[in-house]
């Protein structure tokens, strides 16, 4: 007997055999058992979901010999004839192939007609975006007034194309992507019933490979037994896949986050040699990353998988506002992958830049220095001081005096905004802004809202432009308003307010301890008047204009 495609040998023959689309099978099974069937039916979905098999499954729940209802015999003559494809009153059609109005046509000339055998006469059109207008315009008229005989069933990937007169007519199921867990456990199963040794680490990259389509993941199984020659193992399915195993994908982020280039490299470099698939190199890398963060924020214990450990390991050495980072850099460097010289180089640019985007340490970056190539992992800035340092292999633009922003400095607000190059209204917002947070790539301000007059998209601009001139382009400026709270708001203009009124105060108590003063007080009976006082210090910014 020819060989039977696992696909087609496990295809569900009954809404209890469908996975992974609960909405759907309870919505077809409430409706056949209390006889309320929609005339029209729209699948919609990726591929391998179970559009076209749950429509077969509807196909024979209406049409079994033993009666319409949501358990269909299987074993009577409609139900056989369904399964294989023989039953003159069902109607598969690809609108692929079929897509004029012609076809349409001598599609519905016949559904005037009784059913042959059956108790229905049921169209199923898959991939129905594809027809043209005009044959839409011909199955419309049919669809919106049918026989009571005729049930359509239309199946699609791609439901933004059916025109809105159609879906109107529809009762319209969205079918979900499975879940990895889902499809692992259904082919853990079907691996038994066909007893098949398959390790579960296998079975589990096939279901990943699958990305939620459980036809397409019985096919790739059946690829890898026979890559495997009848068996399931890991190391195999990798190698057939082109995938990494999560050791060598563990090597790569420890690389990184030792900030050794070097091993990096030749980590590449003996990977390259088992030709991965480098899209999936750099997705199974975004991956790590994620059970890194989940590590961070909610404990190793949270990693239920098996491997987890090197994810907790990683959680320690590295900062969480780096693993955020690389992991946008992972992604991003999976869209430019297209556009590399070839996947190789983008693999390895992209992880290159991972490394680039480090931090400095903090007493590199109290000296204005750079980070030694090769160096470990930064050493942690204090949550009260992190500030915007740069990263080592990032171009900074210098400031006026040739030196770069520390993080102590970024800490002092008010001091560091008089080092910025701005004038007029920009400079007062800057002035009249509060240093809320600080990290490596990010500055957050508070601006009182008496003074949101000043928060104009122009001024917020040249403020931004100003910050990212000591800073670099990379740090990013967010402002925001704030009710007036005592003791909350540290801003250069309340800090020059302050001195302003010492010195005044300070003059004030000069002038009233002065002999002549004091002297014309006892002679004519003077009095000082306090609010004439004026202090003649002049700040250094006014001595240079």
């Amino acid at each position: 007997m020819a060989y039977l495609a696992l696909a087609r040998k496990w295809r569900p023959r009954t809404f209890a055999d469908v996975v992974g689309q609960p909405h759907v099978v309870r919505a077809l099974t409430n409706a056949l058992d209390s006889d309320r069937v929609h005339h029209a039916f729209l699948f919609t979905g990726t591929r391998g979901v179970g559009k076209t098999t749950i429509a077969r499954i509807l196909v024979k729940a209406l049409n079994c010999e033993r009666g319409a209802s949501a358990t269909p015999c299987g074993e009577c003559g409609a139900c056989v004839a369904i399964d294989s494809g023989r039953f003159v009153d069902f109607l598969e059609v690809d609108a692929a192939s079929r897509t004029g109005v012609d076809d349409a046509r001598q599609l519905l000339d016949n559904a005037q007609y009784l059913p042959a055998s059956g108790r229905y006469k049921v169209y199923l059109i898959d991939e129905v975006h594809m027809l043209s207008k005009p044959a839409f315009n011909a199955l419309l008229k049919t669809l919106e007034e049918p026989p009571a005989h005729v049930k359509f069933l239309l199946a699609t990937t791609d439901p933004q194309k059916i025109p809105v007169t159609v879906l109107s007519r529809c009762l319209q199921f969205n079918l979900k992507r499975l879940p990895v867990a889902l499809i692992a456990g259904r082919l853990g199963s079907i691996a038994a019933a066909e007893g098949i040794t398959a390790e579960p680490a296998a079975l589990e990259r096939l279901a990943r490979a699958a990305a939620g389509s459980l036809r397409d993941a019985l096919s790739l199984m059946d690829q890898g037994l026979a890559f495997g020659n009848g068996a399931l193992r890991d190391r195999d399915i990798a190698a057939m896949l082109g995938s990494l195993d999560r050791a060598q994908t563990t090597a790569l982020l420890s690389a990184v986050a030792a900030g050794d280039a070097a091993a990096l490299l030749a980590t590449l470099r003996s990977l390259d040699e088992l030709a991965p698939d480098y899209d999936d190199t750099l997705a199974q890398l975004a991956t790590l990353l994620q059970q890194v963060a989940v590590a961070q924020l909610a404990g190793p214990g949270i990693l239920a998988e098996e491997g987890d450990e090197a994810a907790g390991v990683l959680a320690g050495q590295i900062e969480p506002e780096l693993v955020q980072l690389w992991y946008q850099i992972a992604i991003q460097g999976r869209r430019d992958l297209p556009l590399a010289p070839d996947a190789r180089t983008g693999c390895e640019m992209t992880l290159l830049r991972m490394l680039a985007f480090r931090p400095l340490p903090a007493e590199a970056a109290g000296a204005g220095g750079t980070a030694p190539a090769g160096a470990g992992r930064p050493a942690a800035v204090p949550a009260a001081v992190r500030s915007s340092a740069q990263p080592a292999a990032a171009p900074k633009a210098s400031a006026p005096g040739g030196t770069f922003a520390t993080a102590a400095e970024i800490s002092d607000w008010p001091a560091f905004v008089e080092t910025l190059d701005m004038d007029g209204a920009a400079r007062q917002l800057a002035a009249n802004s509060a240093l809320e947070s600080a990290t490596p790539f990010e500055l957050r301000l508070v601006v009182l809202k008496r003074n949101a007059y000043l928060l104009t998209d122009n001024l917020r601009n040249r403020v931004v432009a100003a910050v990212q001139a000591r800073l670099g382009p990379a740090v990013k400026v967010q402002f925001t308003l704030r009710e007036q709270a005592a003791g909350d708001v540290d801003t250069a203009a309340g800090r020059a307010a302050r001195s302003a009124e010492e010195e005044q105060a300070r003059a004030r108590a000069e002038l009233a301890a002065d002999p002549n003063v004091r002297q014309m007080e006892a002679l004519f009976g003077a009095r000082l008047v306090p609010e004439s006082v004026r202090s003649t210090k002049r700040s250094p910014k006014d001595d240079s204009k």
